[in-house]
């Protein structure tokens, strides 16, 4: 599958990416800002978390909550996510809409600020807050997705701190600092415009040029700190994490070639035979034949900065101990690293995310966002079609190079949730942490 992409920049430095396509009388606008918590100081974390809130409060010609009232009543669906080094937002409207996303989008670009209140800022504040409690600190398992990042990364790095940000952080910003994070960040030449779907590429120019140029440029974005880390962590990690949940769960992170590198594809892939769907070898090995765990899953979080991360996911039965779930997850990393894999593994997992890739393209909504998230991060939306291909071309034996270099016991970082009532000591490597600056 290749699908049309046509590229222009506007003269303050927006990047533009369109794709044509007239299947459904629908189209896609989606906007990243490459700004995540990466970019957020010491003392001032969750700021890219909370714009995305504080966008959809209003801008010079749009009242509080309007945005979604507009784009909701005239048929189409919208939202917004942070990541750890890029914010999006994105609307999904009838055809005959795609004027109204484009200028709510441009008007909070351009014109955010002067309707920015402190009472806005105290209600988000307030939301954002909320939204920690229910989903991290009063949620099973929800504080993972701080933890993990912060067992996996050094403190002085970028990708160390909590992508929601911590309260204090929060309830010590103020108006200034959003203002002046805003106007350093959320500009048009930190930003990619896609717009994917049933439109008429001229047209579509003529909207996004009236819209969008009257913005000026910001001042550049102050360049990331160094955010290399070496290739393995050196040793094993292991954090246990006492919570109110029923039954034991490890998070294993592995550093991995970071998400577009040459070496990637082959990290991705024996990522997929470890945990991707119900024929691997997680899932068969622990779930059906062992019958230790209730799920089994691995992941990438694809990076594109200093190292990636390969994250394995297992749930334990009710009878199955922490030592055991451990034990038996890192016999599979062991038995992968020592044996290797077939190309009959590779081809199967090859297929699938081919599959997953070609049915998400032929989504209006996911066509924008791969085109936005390429152009951000490498500059070349046109990488979307050459995916497929990278992934063809990848072989066992690559796959086997990674596992032998990177799934050894040298680079896992163990995350474990016990229940409150579990008794499990702490390895040397626990201590080690704990006393660690």
């Amino acid at each position: 599958m290749d699908i049309p992409i046509e590229t222009f920049t506007l003269p303050n430095g927006l990047t533009v990416v369109l794709s044509e396509d007239h299947t459904a009388p629908l189209v896609a606008v989606n906007l990243w800002y490459h700004v995540g918590s990466a970019n957020e100081r010491t003392g001032r974390t969750g700021f890219a978390h909370l714009f995305e809130h504080m966008l959809f409060q209003g801008s010079a010609s749009v009242g509080a909550n309007e945005h979604f009232e507009l784009v909701q009543r005239a048929g189409g669906t919208l939202n917004g996510s942070t990541w750890l080094d890029r914010t999006n937002y994105f609307e999904t409207v009838p055809s005959n809409q795609l004027e109204l996303a484009l200028w709510l989008e441009a008007d909070r670009m351009g014109w955010l600020l002067p309707a920015m209140t402190q009472q806005k800022l105290d209600t988000q504040r307030d939301v954002v807050q909320n939204e920690r409690r229910w989903s991290m600190d009063n949620q099973p398992y929800g504080t993972w997705w701080e933890r993990l990042p912060a067992l996996a990364f050094p403190t002085s790095h970028p990708f160390h701190h909590s992508l929601i940000g911590s309260m204090a952080d929060l309830d010590a910003a103020s108006l200034d600092d959003i203002a002046h994070f805003f106007a350093t960040y959320y500009t048009p030449d930190n930003a990619v415009l896609s717009i994917a779907g049933d439109f008429d590429r001229d047209e579509a120019r003529r909207m996004v040029e009236r819209h969008f140029t009257p913005i000026p440029r910001g001042n550049g974005r102050p360049p990331l700190p160094d955010m290399s880390v070496p290739p393995t962590f050196g040793g094993p990690l292991r954090e246990v994490v006492p919570d109110d949940v029923m039954l034991p769960r490890l998070f294993l992170a592995l550093r991995s070639p970071v998400f577009g590198s040459e070496r990637y594809y082959a990290a991705s892939v024996a990522g997929a035979i470890l945990g991707m769907k119900r024929g691997s070898r997680l899932y068969r090995a622990l779930v059906r034949d062992q019958q230790v765990a209730a799920e089994a899953q691995a992941f990438t979080y694809d990076l594109s900065k200093g190292s990636d991360l390969l994250v394995l996911d297992v749930t334990a039965r009710p009878e199955t101990t922490v030592e055991q779930l451990e034990e038996v997850v890192h016999a599979e990393l062991d038995r992968m690293v020592a044996d290797g894999v077939t190309a009959d593994e590779v081809a199967r997992v090859v297929t699938l995310i081919e599959t997953e890739m070609m049915v998400a393209l032929q989504s209006a909504s996911d066509r924008a966002d791969k085109l936005s998230m390429f152009t951000t991060y490498f500059g070349d939306p046109r990488l979307v079609n050459r995916q497929a291909e990278r992934y063809r071309a990848v072989t066992a034996e690559q796959v086997n190079a990674f596992a032998r270099e990177r799934l050894g016991r040298d680079n896992r970082a163990s995350l474990i949730y016990v229940p409150r009532s579990a008794d499990v000591e702490p390895t040397q490597s626990d201590l080690a942490m704990a006393e660690a600056p």
